[in-house]
């Protein structure tokens, strides 16, 4: 056994010794429940109307100074940090020998005054203690000094494999996650406003699509039949559309059977939207319109992106695709065949194989030479139709180009929406070159929905949709670079 280890055992020990002893003074150590009267934050931000009033907190103790026949103890709540000053002779030497036996991370609830210390410190007198629940395992050793915190919990791998002491010793990342439940807060009620139903469709689709992706895969026993996490809400939306509503919304998880890096967790929350009679010019609007909305509500319309400071408030540039792959590349795609968009990617010293198709060609130099220097807001417009089943073909009459768009900032992609395709004739025709993209080697090609084109066959409107990635947008207004620090339970590989 390591030094470490041991080292971790006798601790636990030494602290189940403490338990025990607890038990023999007839303390529950872990009582049912608790009544406070105050967060440590009112106290703190009102003073003059709590000092030398009686109040009851309840918190974890995050540091203790023991000085013989009295102590000064820092308990933390949910808005904050209190100190607490206890007194042998205030709280009597039955629950002074007991205070003895708390350690660091231990839940106590404290009954007392509100006064200044010596050094103007607002702290808590306490006439009483109750232990609320007396922790065996340690925490991580911070230290602090003058409000500064040293040796925190660092360790990146660590923090999202125990995200419980990430949030005890790291409080600022408690302030991440407050942010994101604010911004998933805006993003409804911009669209609660707007006069959108809030829909759920269901996660275990027995046919995936709505999407470019590879799905997660599994069995229902009753039904005997293979299912899957779906990778979009999209083809359900379209389905309440053409029932008759004529704004509906999701704001879900969804599932990709992908690869993971800073932008990509398997599991991610997605917000859509469909709205009739619309098409992806308003859209446009409309996506950003509800990302001010979202920034506003933390407060953050000028986000720092590393040295490059990016203003939401201005508005989005707008730029065809093949216009910036022609300013990346020199040449113009839009009459370019796979043979030739080989060629300008090895021209671009882009490595592909010989399975990459035509579509995916595109994907990659897009990826490759255009989106890592898309940093300020930007609409990625008029897509190649060969890369866009579910669009409408552009009404230039350009049949090689759709109506559909991606809004890209600092170099990832946040949003896409299109001018969505309702002619039941074109759509199945779309969808069987996905199935036989899909024979070629294409695992992300989407599949023939027969249910949903029958829907599309009663007739839809004119409808314009949008999927906005939530995480991302969280780590835009919160200046984080990884999605895992945005998402209280990041996919891990097991230990």
């Amino acid at each position: 056994m390591s030094l470490e280890k041991q080292s971790l055992k006798e601790i636990i020990n030494f602290r189940l010794q403490k338990l025990k002893k607890l038990r023999e003074f007839g303390i529950d150590p872990y009582p049912h429940n608790f009544k406070q009267s105050n967060y440590s934050s009112e106290l703190k931000n009102d003073f003059k109307n709590f000092e030398n009033k009686d109040v009851v907190i309840a918190g974890r103790i995050m540091a203790i100074r023991k000085m013989g026949k009295a102590s000064f103890f820092h308990l933390e709540d949910s808005s904050g940090r209190i100190q607490v000053y206890i007194k042998k002779d205030d709280v009597g030497e039955s629950q002074y020998d007991m205070f003895k036996l708390l350690d660091i991370g231990d839940y106590a609830g404290v009954n007392g005054f509100v006064f200044k210390t010596k050094t103007k410190e607002i702290s808590i007198h306490a006439k009483s203690i109750t232990v609320l629940a007396k922790s065996t395992r340690p925490l991580p050793i911070v230290k602090e000094k003058d409000g500064e915190t040293f040796d925190s919990f660092e360790d990146k791998e660590q923090r999202y494999r125990n995200r419980h002491l990430d949030l005890i010793v790291n409080p600022e990342v408690k302030k991440v996650f407050r942010k994101r439940s604010l911004i998933t807060k805006a993003l409804r009620s911009y669209l609660d406003n707007e006069d959108f139903l809030e829909v759920e469709t269901p996660v275990l689709q027995p046919l995936y699509g709505g999407a470019n992706a590879r799905p997660f895969k599994t069995h229902h026993n009753s039904l005997d039949q293979t299912f899957y996490l779906r990778i979009a809400d999209e083809l359900y939306l379209k389905r309440l559309i053409i029932g008759g509503y004529d704004k509906v919304y999701e704001l879900s998880k969804d599932f990709r059977n992908e690869g993971m890096d800073r932008n990509h967790n398997p599991e991610f929350t997605m917000l859509e939207w469909y709205e009739a009679y619309s098409d992806y010019k308003d859209q446009m609007n409309r996506v950003e319109n509800i990302i001010r909305f979202a920034a506003k509500s933390v407060g953050n319309m000028q986000v720092d992106w590393g040295d490059i400071k990016i203003d939401l408030s201005k508005k989005f540039d707008r730029k065809p695709f093949l216009e910036l792959l022609k300013d990346a590349t020199g040449e113009d795609l839009l009459e370019a065949d796979e043979k030739k968009l080989r060629l300008v990617c090895k021209e671009n010293k882009i490595e592909v194989s010989n399975k990459e198709n035509y579509g995916q060609l595109l994907d990659e130099l897009m990826r490759k030479l255009v989106e890592p220097n898309l940093i300020q807001p930007i609409f990625v417009i008029d897509h190649p139709r060969e890369i866009s089943p579910l669009a409408k073909t552009h009404r230039s009459g350009e049949n090689k180009l759709v109506e559909r768009f991606e809004l890209f900032i600092g170099g990832a992609e946040f949003a896409n929406s299109f001018s969505e395709l309702n002619d039941p004739l074109d759509q199945r025709e779309r969808l069987e070159n996905q199935v036989k993209l899909k024979e070629q080697g294409d695992d992300e090609a989407q599949p023939i929905d027969d249910n949903f084109i029958e829907a599309m066959e009663c007739g839809m409107p004119p409808t314009g949709g949008v999927g906005l990635g939530v995480d991302r947008l969280v780590m835009l207004l919160t200046n984080n670079k990884s999605i895992r620090d945005v998402l209280l339970f990041p996919a891990m590989r097991n230990n």
